[in-house]
């Protein structure tokens, strides 16, 4: 099977990533699982609030799948080196298929609703961390990382197209045919996984408690001075940055725009894409690595205007140069993967992805707060000081190191 790796002094290109049959078939399945997945929580959300009338609880059901990523993380995340990768990624796509269905059709109580969602959330950073860990082993050197950054940007755009999607069909078939919707995909994506991909034998053959085996791997992978300082580096500026975003909506309400916070959160997005899209395919890989701290930098800095309480244009401008930030995180993975074992892979990458949605929730958590407080532009730019001071405590991190 081909695999892309180009030499280290050059940066890969799509051509060659796309080249790789097993990153087309990944590819096409993280396009999916995100469609997927965010019409799944806008309709849940509605049908909640149909059934209630609770903007409270709505909200509650649009954000409880990301909740039990924590406790996934930490307790269950040894099965995604103890297992063979395919079949846990095809085993997510069936139970996500099996949820929708149960929503949609099962008669089930608010109550209920919220249950599934939690349960079946739960195993949710195993298929993710099996899908991010078979990556490495797809795309070899710069290869992977253009390949990070193509899921980054796929990731965004996709979410972006799931809610519009979703929202349409949700004004037109209501949310139990965009929960049958979601189902489809997934099964699609269910097919795709098991006829595109090779068998990967799995990465550890311990066997034991699966929860003692999580905690321990987790536990010493934090204990790792290096693999902690590039975990804290990926989660840290990205927890007050989206901090910022959780406060857009109330900050443009305020200014008298509501609809212009869809328009500042959708060019934020934009803004990310484009960062990894740019820095991804023009900067060579230690030109990359190099830019890892001022990229921090300018995810934090342009959020210091909004003390000047600017207009949807102005802030929209703001956001766009500070989600271009983001791509600081592609300097970061190469020396993640040379920092972890690799019969540790499939868990360093699940601990990552479950330490960044954790954070972020955090974020918006801090961010709400301090908007209760100080005030909603106050508050934004507050967050951005905390990146800019976050790149300052994480710079031995940050920047590459010596030869």
């Amino acid at each position: 099977m081909k695999t892309a790796g180009p030499s280290a002094d050059r940066g890969a290109t799509f051509g060659e990533i796309f080249a790789v049959a097993e990153f087309r078939v990944l590819f096409a399945s993280q396009l999916l699982m995100v469609l997927g997945e965010s019409v799944k929580m806008l309709a849940v959300s509605v049908l909640v609030y149909e059934r209630t009338a609770s903007a409270g609880l709505s909200a509650a059901a649009f954000m409880l799948g990301f909740l039990p990523h924590a406790v996934g993380g930490v307790f269950l995340l040894s099965l995604a080196d103890r297992l063979r990768p395919r079949p846990v990624m095809v085993a997510g796509e069936v139970v996500r298929v099996a949820a929708c269905l149960a929503l949609a059709f099962a008669g089930l109580s608010v109550w209920a609703v919220l249950a599934v969602v939690l349960v079946t959330s739960a195993p949710a950073s195993i298929f993710a961390a099996a899908r991010n860990a078979m990556l490495p082993d797809v795309l070899k050197g710069d290869a992977f990382v253009l390949g990070r950054a193509v899921f980054t940007m796929t990731g965004a755009g996709a979410q972006i197209a799931g809610l519009a999607v979703g929202g349409g069909l949700l004004a037109v078939l209501g949310p139990k045919w965009a929960l049958l919707g979601t189902a489809t995909l997934s099964a699609v994506d269910a097919l795709v996984l098991r006829f595109g991909l090779r068998d990967h034998p799995a990465r550890s053959a311990e066997s034991g408690g699966v929860v003692r085996a999580s905690l321990r791997v987790n536990l010493a992978l934090l204990a790792d001075r290096r693999v902690r300082g590039l975990l804290l580096s990926g989660w840290v500026p990205v927890m007050f940055m989206v901090g910022s975003e959780a406060v857009f909506i109330p900050y443009l309400t305020e200014q008298g725009s509501a609809s212009g916070a869809g328009l500042v959160l959708a060019v934020t997005a934009a803004g990310m894409g484009v960062g990894e899209f740019v820095v991804g395919r023009f900067a060579g890989p230690a030109l990359r690595e190099r830019l890892t701290l001022p990229l921090v930098v300018l995810l934090g800095l342009p959020l210091l205007g909004f003390l000047a309480e600017p207009g949807v244009a102005v802030a929209a401008g703001l956001a766009f140069l500070a989600g271009c930030g983001l791509a600081y995180n592609l300097g970061l993975q190469r020396r993640f993967i040379e920092a972890v074992p690799e019969e540790s892979r499939g868990q360093a990458f699940g601990l990552s992805g479950a330490g960044l949605m954790t954070c972020q929730a955090l974020g918006g958590v801090l961010a709400g707060g301090l908007a209760e407080l100080i005030g909603t532009a106050t508050a934004i730019a507050l967050c951005g000081g905390l990146v800019i001071v976050s790149a300052v405590l994480l710079r031995p991190h940050l920047r590459p190191q010596k030869a």
